[in-house]
């Protein structure tokens, strides 16, 4: 059987699917775009806005058909136009409009927040995406979750990091709620996009700068113009990315079209991190065989940007509702989650890394 077939048959209705033919009948004919904030050379990023329109045009026998374009620097942008009605769908993080509210932050990262799966699960089951798009409405935005990273790596640094002093003055990419914790540490956050990391290090009006993780850290040159490589990135401890829609255009869908829609995110959303599950160990082991000095961050530094954040989470909550409203939600699932992580998750990974390590 194939895949639209499948997805058909499941999205229609359990108790009476309807057949392709007619689906086809009834359901109107549309042409989205969607525009993604990555270029096409990150292929997993991309990739994933590709995969959805593969998958929508699929399961809807090519009746609902979207176009995806990367619009590179321009993505901080993206959702202004999507609230407009300028494009129908964006596929971003949301934390590129953290400058704007810092609620935007958390749907993607929080700084000592989320890991990737506990992300996920405060999203799906935990009551998260309702607080998010009842939010989000306001700048007339519908959002579904579209994958994950993962926890990202520290970044590349032209010099090494023996403790907090060692931040003062630094010039560092960093975006989201991270920006302003190692503000708090006297760095100086920059928000060059990523295809310009490269000429920015290499030009040394950057001193760091934190994309992804290997395999697309790897793609972008960064080992050849910092030789420190730093992990692990408390900033961004399971980084979520999301489709989002104009509000209006979503609400105009049938709820064939919803469904088709909703099972496509969920497939990019599991198979995202796939990706980077798979691919991010060898780009990793050319990486350090390529001379890059893999080192993690002074515990020092750890915790000083762990008062930080939670400084800076107290600050927020008093002059942000909103802000509160979310941040409580995800403190009480990360407590609750580790409650449960620390007896089987976090024993089992520990011995097998001590095993492996054994040999």
């Amino acid at each position: 059987m194939k895949r639209r077939d499948v997805l058909t048959a499941g999205l229609v209705g359990a108790a009476l699917p309807l057949a392709a033919p007619a689906l086809a009948q009834t359901a109107p004919e549309l042409r989205w775009r969607l525009h993604s904030a990555f270029p096409r050379n990150l292929d997993a990023l991309y990739g994933a806005a590709e995969m959805f329109a593969r998958l929508v045009g699929e399961a809807s026998d090519g009746r609902f058909q979207i176009e995806t374009s990367a619009p590179g620097s321009q993505a901080p942008a993206l959702l202004d136009a999507v609230g407009a009605g300028g494009v129908e769908m964006a596929y971003a993080p949301a934390y590129y409009e953290a400058g704007r509210d810092p609620v935007y932050g958390l749907a993607t990262a929080a700084p000592f927040g989320l890991n990737a799966r506990q992300q996920n699960a405060w999203m799906l089951q935990g009551g998260a995406l309702d607080l998010f798009n009842e939010i989000f409405a306001r700048q007339q935005l519908y959002v579904l979750p579209g994958g994950n990273t993962g926890t990202q790596m520290g970044g590349w640094f032209r010099r090494e990091i023996k403790g907090v002093a060692d931040l003062q003055g630094l010039r560092f990419r960093i975006a989201g709620l991270g920006a302003q914790v190692l503000a708090k540490l006297g760095v100086a956050p920059q928000s060059t996009p990523g295809p310009d990391l490269y000429a920015a290090l290499e030009a040394k009006t950057l001193d760091a700068a934190e994309w992804i993780g290997p395999y697309d850290d790897e793609k972008l040159g960064l080992n050849k113009v910092a030789p420190f490589y730093y992990y692990p990135g408390f900033w961004e401890g399971g980084a979520m990315l999301h489709f989002w829609f104009n509000a209006q255009k979503w609400g105009e869908l049938s709820k064939n079209y919803k469904a088709i829609a909703q099972s496509a995110a969920a497939q990019v959303n599991v198979d995202l991190q796939a990706k980077y599950d798979a691919r991010n160990p060898g780009a990793l082991r050319r990486l350090v065989g390529g001379g890059a000095q893999l080192k993690p961050f002074p515990q020092e530094v750890m915790e000083a940007a762990l008062k930080a954040a939670n400084e800076i989470y107290a600050e927020l909550s008093a002059k942000n509702p909103d802000f509160k409203r979310v941040y409580d939600s995800l403190k009480a699932f990360r407590n609750e989650e580790y409650l449960w992580f620390q007896v089987a998750e976090y024993t089992y990974d520990n011995f097998m890394i001590r095993a492996r390590a054994r040999g």
